[in-house]
């Protein structure tokens, strides 16, 4: 097998594996607070579209991966939870809005808090400057693939 080839081969499984340490983590953490990882990142969505925090339905399924069932699903939980509402879009009478509500917004703070925990508990270990040059490796492969669909 060719070198670049390995090299390719070797990025996937390593950015698996920390992904899913990473993931592991957080997802043992805001469970303590009641939440799904799905409920975690559409709540984490709506945080980082800044106030009002509101994306639509479709934005969320296009910016998470999700299927338009399965975030429907994750939006009715989190709406009977309370930490979501649905309100109409006065430009377009067939759209509508996912908003945090003030108890969202305050679980999402705590959500992301835990999140950050998780993952200082797992690379706490590594060296910063191992941390950041991965980042910026990562980087500089998602700016050339990152905008690719694959079926």
């Amino acid at each position: 097998m060719e070198p670049h080839v390995v090299a390719w081969l070797e990025l996937s499984k390593r950015v698996s594996r920390v992904g899913g340490l990473l993931e592991q983590a957080t997802r043992t953490s805001i469970a303590e607070l009641g939440l799904t990882y799905a409920e975690f990142d559409v709540l984490a969505a709506l945080r980082r579209a800044g106030e009002p925090y509101r994306l639509k339905p479709s934005e969320l399924t296009r910016s998470l991966f999700l299927t338009s069932g399965g975030t429907s699903n994750v939006l009715q939980r989190l709406a009977a939870a309370g930490h979501i509402e649905r309100e109409a879009d006065a430009e377009d009478a067939r759209s509508r809005w996912v908003r945090l509500t003030e108890e969202g917004l305050r679980v999402t703070e705590a959500a992301l808090d835990a999140s950050v925990r998780a993952h200082a508990e797992v690379l706490r270990d590594v060296p910063e400057d191992a941390v950041r040059q991965a980042a910026d490796a990562l980087r500089e492969v998602l700016l050339v693939i990152g905008g690719r669909r694959f079926r």
